[in-house]
């Protein structure tokens, strides 16, 4: 299914009254996302050295291989496209073409084409996050991340937000709860190790402990998102109702020691662990969800069954 077409355009943003030119990166179908100039405008040649990369950018992580195949490309055919620039102090500023530019440095060029265009902050942001969007660049954390610069640089409303990048609010809205995620899981689903989807799901545990022993076993044992459903229900089920001792009281307030330990416990067996301890006495309990989790507990402690 084809995406929809997002917001006003990169042409609407950068002043452009011509429709895209077939001028792409790469071998290939020029996208939508291309900003192009029209005929008043004039390409320069700027030193590589002066041209600085904008802070703005929602894009952090660049594929080395998509990189190595721009640059062999642009060995061959030269820079067919200009990189879009606004001046800053004494050097340029990156509006559009990163890319460009990063594979211009791996070919050692000394200078590029580009055009020179005024733009405010958030015209910059939201290029960015278009061009970005409508080739499919960021992984889902750094769009997550660009929604909310938007949101809180410029005092903008979700609903003001997905409006200027031509998403719905709901689309919006999912990628920005990505960010109550703790920060290692974020990394997961960053580095495609764990999907949207069970990032979604996971987000349903409130404890950030918890969040991360279901995303290491995801990862460890390959678990689907139905799966990972599962798992999450059974943690949530048994959060409701406080395990209690024999005298029916509410287990014993931990000290730091032994909640350092029940942590440690329970990252060694990638599962819930509650420990209890007072006086040199009390109870180790180790969760399991189904046959085969057991059967990995076992394996763990050593203990083969006959």
């Amino acid at each position: 299914m084809s995406k929809p077409a997002l917001g006003r355009g990169l042409g609407a943003l950068l002043g452009s009254s011509l429709p895209p030119t077939k001028l792409p990166d790469a071998p290939g179908p020029a996208s939508a996302a291309s900003p192009v100039a029209d005929n008043r405008e004039r390409v320069e040649r700027a030193p590589l050295t002066r041209i600085h990369p904008c802070p703005l950018q929602p894009r952090k992580d660049f594929s080395s291989d998509a990189l190595r195949e721009l640059a062999d490309s642009i060995m061959e055919q030269g820079i067919v496209q200009p990189l879009i620039v606004r001046c800053r102090g004494d050097g340029f500023e990156l509006i559009a073409g990163e890319r460009r530019w990063r594979a211009a440095q791996m070919l050692g060029l000394t200078e590029v084409p580009v055009i020179v265009r005024e733009a405010d902050d958030r015209a910059v942001l939201e290029l960015a996050l278009i061009e970005n969007l409508q080739r499919e660049n960021l992984n889902p954390i750094e769009e997550a991340h660009g929604y909310a610069q938007l949101i809180e640089q410029f005092q903008l409303t979700q609903e003001e937000a997905s409006a200027r990048v031509g998403r719905s609010r709901v689309v919006v809205a999912n990628a920005l709860r990505l960010l109550k995620l703790d920060l290692e899981i974020q990394g997961f689903v960053r580095d495609g190790r764990i999907s949207v989807g069970h990032a979604k799901v996971i987000l349903g545990l409130s404890r950030a402990e918890e969040q991360k022993l279901v995303a290491e076993r995801v990862i460890k044992e390959s678990l689907n998102v139905r799966q990972t459903e599962h798992l999450v229900a059974q943690l949530q089920n048994r959060g409701a109702t406080p395990a209690r001792g024999k005298s029916g009281s509410l287990p014993l307030t931990r000290d730091s020691h032994v909640a350092d330990l029940e942590r440690r416990l329970q990252e060694r067996f990638g599962t819930r662990v509650d420990l209890r301890y007072r006086q040199g006495k009390g109870a180790l309990q180790i969760h399991f969800f189904n046959d085969t989790d057991l059967e990995r507990l076992l394996e763990i402690i050593g203990v083969k069954l006959d």
